[in-house]
């Protein structure tokens, strides 16, 4: 299968990396506004260089589109005009009225995919396969301040992804959720609330460290996850108590969950071309994707009302409600 890749950006070039490397594929296809990147990208990883979009069309099979995200849109509908297939990064466009917009010109014969990478981190699928009766669910995606993203707030930036993981993944297909958010375009905190199940997300980009980390508490037992070292740990109550000068101890019983550590991104390629070469769906649908988008725009609003500020243990006062 031939491809391409349009825009060599950081996360471009990681594209074009393992397109080269993959056994699926077989010329690799480059376009960046910047030709002079363009072709150092060519020479040092060995792949083909376009002058023009419209060019690169008409040599592919399908695509990754990794330029900055205000030019998703009008790429997007060029590629989809085309009749070629296509995996656009996250955010699937600027806005989810553009998203709205690329929906109607989707095409059903056409793979159209976008790029939420967690859900090809193994460990999802794990925590996934755990979940019984979750009671509680805490994701936190904190990054050390970056200049490379700077056409988008932190929500949008980050914890995008954990909308995707909650909203589509782990609660595919509820639709009765409540949604309260506060912070700045820097640091922000949700609390949502799946009936029985609240959920806590935070994002950062004032960290002086990287975390990526989900906390899971179920009546019987707690799951912790490391998106990057993709670890899970269970932790089980095995209900032993001992009284020692007059305080209780308590062992707990902790389980190793066993990954087959992968290159998320890598995973997410492989399926994108195997869907392209089955006429299948990605698992990741623009429908989805324009639904994270609606959500992380949305995130100073309060969604619906139910009474969640007071399963919280949190007033509307405390709660900023001004978008970012």
């Amino acid at each position: 299968m031939d491809v391409g890749v349009i825009g060599t950006g950081a996360m471009g070039r990681n594209h074009v990396r393992i397109y080269s490397e993959m056994r699926e594929t077989d010329e690799v296809y480059i376009y960046d506004a910047d030709m002079k990147a363009a072709k150092t990208i060519g020479e040092k990883l060995e792949v083909k260089v376009c002058d023009s979009v419209e060019s690169m069309m008409k040599k592919v099979d399908a695509v990754s589109i990794c330029v900055p995200t205000k030019y998703h849109f009008d790429v997007a509908k060029k590629v989809i005009e085309s009749n070629v297939s296509c995996l656009i990064e996250k955010p699937i466009t600027s806005t989810s009225k553009e998203g709205e917009e690329l929906l109607k010109i989707a095409k059903d014969h056409l793979v159209i995919g976008v790029g939420h990478i967690e859900r090809f981190n193994p460990i999802v699928k794990e925590i996934k396969n755990l979940l019984v009766d979750p009671k509680y669910i805490e994701i936190r995606r904190h990054n050390p301040g970056s200049s490379r993203i700077k056409d988008a707030n932190v929500v949008v930036d980050l914890m995008i992804h954990d909308i995707d993981l909650i909203w589509n993944h782990f609660f595919e297909g509820e639709s009765d959720f409540e949604l309260y958010s506060c912070g700045d375009s820097n640091l922000h905190k949700a609390v949502a609330n799946f009936n029985s199940c609240m959920v806590s997300l935070s994002a950062s980009r004032i960290a002086c460290r990287k975390i990526r980390t989900i906390h899971v508490e179920e009546e019987d037992c707690t799951i912790d996850g490391d998106f990057m070292a993709q670890e899970v740990y269970i932790h089980k109550t095995p209900g032993r108590y001992s009284e020692e000068n007059a305080r209780y101890t308590q062992e707990n019983i902790i389980e190793k969950v066993m990954i087959n550590r992968v290159e998320p991104l890598k995973e997410e390629l492989k399926t994108f071309l195997d869907c392209v070469d089955k006429g299948r769906q990605f698992p990741i649908t623009p429908e989805q994707a324009v639904l994270n988008l609606n959500i992380a725009e949305n995130h100073g609003l309060k969604i619906y009302s139910r009474g969640l500020p007071q399963v919280a243990g949190i007033t509307e006062a405390d709660l900023i409600t001004s978008r970012t």
